[in-house]
């Protein structure tokens, strides 16, 4: 399978994966798949439930599994979770599977946009601000290590951001 045959999404919660994801699937008629929704298909459980019982370690492995069969189709966009990139075998089955595109966003526009959202384990029992600086701190080299492109999500709209990375990937082909 040629790299080309994928455009895998990464970066932190709140970048716009999944939403930018559906777009950016739609405008190169590509099938879009979110690794987290594929878990949560797979196991009949959502994520925090995941986590409560199985640790994150136990996401990750179930998380690492579902990137390797995913990234092994061809033509699909996928928005993959924010700490994907943390395993080596995600990084290596990513930069070989597709054109990566790293979302980068601010601490704050991180913030805004998860602020309601009960879905996101590690922000529950901590500090939100501090908590994703220092997961900014520890993935973003990883996230700049597999990416092909880097785009900022804060100033744009999704549409305007989904037709960047269009013309980023058919460039590319």
């Amino acid at each position: 399978m040629s790299k080309h045959g994928n455009v895998i999404l990464v970066g932190p919660m709140g970048a716009g994966k999944s939403t930018i994801g559906r777009q950016l699937a739609q405008a190169l008629s590509y099938e879009f798949v979110d690794s987290d929704h594929e878990i949560e298909a797979r196991t009949g459980a959502d994520i925090p439930w995941i986590f409560d019982v199985e640790g994150e370690e136990g996401f990750r492995r179930r998380e690492e599994t579902v990137i390797d069969e995913l990234t092994q189709r061809d033509g699909i966009v996928l928005a993959t979770g924010g700490g994907a990139i943390t395993r080596e075998a995600n990084r290596r089955a990513i930069s070989a599977r597709g054109i990566v595109v790293y979302l980068k966003t601010s601490i704050e526009q991180q913030l805004a946009r998860t602020a309601k959202d009960r879905k996101r384990p590690l922000l529950q029992h901590a500090e939100p601000r501090k908590v994703l600086t220092e997961l900014m701190k520890t993935r973003e080299p990883l996230y700049l290590e597999v990416a092909d492109h880097v785009v900022d999500t804060d100033a744009s709209n999704i549409k305007d951001v989904a037709l960047t990375i269009s013309d980023l990937v058919t460039q590319a082909i």
